[in-house]
């Protein structure tokens, strides 16, 4: 298998100009990063470039062999690469509880958890806790494993959050009287629905960790169009034959699409609340910039309910006031 690496440029002394680089990212020296769906795609490319500036990253994947495939790849760019791979299925809560607990249980602080791993307009399936899939594996598992971390990235100097979203939350509603589609499934519609879920629980949690003055940013980042095996993974037929037309011809490079992600996780002006995406055209392509969500996504009664049902259906409570 072969690994692209973002193409690297010179630093330049004003980082606020907008073609803003991988090169750009600060020394990530002694910062222990965890990054969801790390073995492939906007993952695997944002673990590989962290770990070019020293960062030790935790590398969670749901197929092992896969995973030990993307650090072979990692290593033979990096040789130098402080990665540590460890499995996790997003689609089994009791995992992704266990896989928390254990890294609670070893006491290292975690300074950035990047919660990047999705699941893309797949038929309708239910995870082992019977949750919808993309839902299941985009919003709630990420919401059960920010909340079991919380502790290690208190103890950070610049704990951060980075949850990744997509433009299609724009078109995004949260289904409460149907969120598995047993009533009517729509696959664009439900990832829309994941990817404004995303958006509604990182904006609430900033303002949560505000209120609480708990010092831990979380920061949205989207990636635009980008190309990566995501759009392939899941969607089948017509659906299928499009988005591998779109990857080919419409989408930007994965390379530039991880840049808002790395940005959100590293550029020491970022501020918990922001969101990062692509400064081009209906911010489908182009360098990272400071975009805006939805309207409806800082709705916080909407982002009251939403935590509140995420709390009642994982059983898991993060214990941050309003």
């Amino acid at each position: 298998m072969e690994f692209a690496a973002i193409r690297q440029s010179s630093p330049r002394a004003d980082t606020s100009r907008r073609s803003w680089v991988a090169a750009d990212i600060p020394d990530q020296q002694g910062r222990r990063i965890v990054v969801t769906g790390a073995n492939s795609g906007l993952g695997f490319l944002t673990t590989l470039e962290l770990a070019r500036r020293g960062a030790h990253v935790l590398m969670a994947v749901r197929d092992m062999e896969k995973g030990r495939s993307a650090e072979a790849g990692i290593r033979a760019q990096c040789p130098e690469a402080n990665i540590e791979l460890r499995q996790l299925d997003l689609a089994d809560l009791d995992q992704v509880k266990a896989f928390g607990e254990r890294l609670l249980a070893e006491g290292t602080p975690v300074d950035v958890l990047v919660n990047n791993a999705g699941i893309m307009m797949p038929p309708r399936t239910l995870t082992r806790q019977g949750h919808e899939l993309q839902f299941g594996v985009n919003h709630l598992a990420h919401f059960v494993l920010t909340n079991l971390l919380l502790p290690r990235l208190r103890q950070s100097r610049d704990g951060r959050v980075v949850t990744l979203s997509s433009d299609l939350h724009k078109s995004g509603h949260i289904h409460f009287d149907d969120l598995t589609g047993k009533q009517g499934y729509g696959r664009i519609a439900f990832y829309a629905q994941s990817k404004f879920a995303n958006a509604l629980f990182a904006l609430e949690l900033d303002r949560r960790l505000k209120a609480a003055g708990v010092p831990i940013k979380s920061v949205l980042a989207h990636p635009g169009y980008a190309a990566t095996h995501l759009q392939l993974s899941g969607p089948s037929g017509v659906l299928k034959l499009f988005m591998r037309f779109g990857n080919r011809f419409l989408a930007q490079p994965a390379e530039m699409g991880v840049l808002p992600q790395l940005y959100a996780a590293t550029a020491l002006e970022v501020q918990g609340g922001q969101f990062i995406g692509p400064d081009g055209k209906n911010e489908k392509k182009g360098y990272p910039t400071l975009v805006q969500p939805v309207d409806r996504a800082r709705d916080p009664d909407l982002a009251r309910r939403l935590w509140e049902e995420s709390e009642r259906l994982t059983g898991v409570h993060m214990g941050l006031a309003p």
